[in-house]
């Protein structure tokens, strides 16, 4: 049975791309293409496809994302376009990385080996292997050990950069969120969600009449082939700027508050497959097609606990084995009757909780440390816990009681930040990207293969 490996890449907007910690099915195993495994017997001469500022994109660059790209589309069962417009997509996208590596480069961001191992161990974690296993897997199957830990390291990178350059700056104000939620006709219109796909004709910053005029005219040809049963995953992958090209151009699930506004309208108007006439914005035409919908009204429940503890903590004069001497001592003095609350008065040293008898009020998921939680939701109400250790120190828990709490309005008003948040940052990276790749020397010589 092969492994799929969790790794990380650039992951389609509507308006761009950014890196998540996404997963995408990495096939290897005995079900990878023979493009992956295959070596030519002989290495050709290496050529430059592109030159990018003071940095070149080599041939053997090229075709190694190349095959990889073909290698995931066989394996979705999706179509291949022509192979020109396969490689000029493919080539964009390294151009845009090797840019984006240049800034980090000039910011002085770098991934240092400990931090690329630690994500590489993370990476096998998750796929329930140890990293020489992880390894040995991948070089099975053809992969170069060597080459995938620096690709890691580049999406890495550009990870970093794209958040020191736009995702650490965007802000969102309450006022803004007051006014999303001022905006969503009915709560069931705000959890529908919608699955889109997406084409781009792209136009540059400073583009003359005429240069958005033949963008207009090259817009308008797409969509005749679409309404005339053209598939829209084949065109997007063959003809749209947009960074989500080679996957068909599937943005994925997004709710109606994430679309960007100059989509929303539009989008809650179409019924599933529809195609949307061209919508025009700040980065060129768009067409989007309405695949399917789902979701509705529904209410957000959360369950609480209400729980008290004592903490103690070893400092230069009490040591470790001090601590869970004393700490053992306190939860046997309970045991024999004594009052929590008062020993938490008496020797909790948590400055938040301790005159209050330990109290923590109503305690939300997430709230608390990992290993405070775990140990709290094994515990019936009433019941202390073993000495529980966490970055703070040793605990004592008592759980109090629980409630499922109806946190709908709050969760409205989460989820409504980070839509906005989301938006945003998928706006400004697509203008930072746009701008970078317009401000930059970039020369392709394609002819030469």
């Amino acid at each position: 049975m092969p492994y799929k490996i969790l790794f990380f890449v650039l992951v389609s907007t509507i308006t761009g791309s950014y890196l998540a910690a996404a997963p995408l099915s990495f096939p290897i195993g005995n079900s990878t293409p023979d493009t992956a495994k295959q070596k030519p017997a002989t290495e050709p001469l290496n050529h430059i496809v592109a030159s990018v500022n003071d940095d070149v994109v080599l041939a053997s660059e090229l075709e190694k994302r190349e095959a990889m790209v073909i290698s995931q589309l066989q394996q979705q069962q999706a179509q291949l376009p022509a192979r020109e417009a396969l490689r000029k997509q493919v080539l964009d996208r390294l151009v845009l990385e090797n840019l984006q590596l240049q800034m980090a480069d000039r910011s002085g961001i770098r991934i240092d080996d400990e931090a690329l191992n630690k994500n590489l161990r993370k990476m096998a974690g998750q796929n329930n292997m140890s990293l020489s296993e992880f390894r040995e897997v991948l070089e099975q199957d053809g992969y170069d050990y060597v080459s995938f830990r620096e690709q890691f390291r580049n999406q890495i990178t550009i990870n970093r950069v794209r958040q020191q350059m736009v995702e650490n700056r965007i802000e969102v104000s309450e006022q803004e969120v007051d006014n999303l939620l001022a905006t969503e006709s009915s709560f069931s219109d705000q959890n529908r969600e919608y699955h889109l796909t997406h084409i781009l004709v792209s136009i540059q910053e400073a583009a003359s009449p005429e240069q958005v005029q033949t963008a207009k005219a090259r817009t308008q040809d797409i969509l005749a082939r679409l309404r005339g049963g053209a598939d829209f995953a084949q065109v997007a992958t063959a003809e749209s700027d947009g960074q989500q090209a080679l996957e068909g151009g599937d943005l994925g699930w997004r709710k109606s508050s994430q679309l960007p506004s100059i989509f929303t309208d539009i989008v809650v108007e179409l019924k599933p497959g529809d195609i949307s006439d061209p919508i025009r914005s700040p980065s060129g035409f768009h067409i989007i097609k309405l695949v399917e919908t789902r979701g509705g009204e529904e209410r957000h429940l959360i369950k609480q606990t209400r729980a008290r503890h004592i903490l103690l903590r070893p400092d230069a004069l009490v040591s470790e084995q001090q601590v869970q001497t004393r700490i053992a001592q306190l939860r046997e003095r309970i045991a024999q009757g004594e009052d929590f609350a008062t020993l938490a008065r008496a020797h909790s040293q948590d400055p938040g909780s301790g005159s209050n008898g330990g109290g923590l009020g109503w305690v939300t998921p997430g709230q608390m440390v990992p290993e405070f939680e775990q140990a709290m939701n094994e515990l019936a109400p009433g019941d202390v816990s073993e000495p529980v250790k966490s970055r703070f120190g040793w605990h004592l828990i008592q759980v109090q009681e629980r409630r499922e709490q109806d946190d709908t309005d709050e969760h409205r008003r989460n989820s409504a930040r980070e839509s906005i948040r989301q938006r945003k940052t998928e706006e400004e990276l697509q203008i930072w990207l746009r701008r970078l790749r317009d401000e930059s020397y970039v020369e392709y010589h394609l002819d030469d293969l």
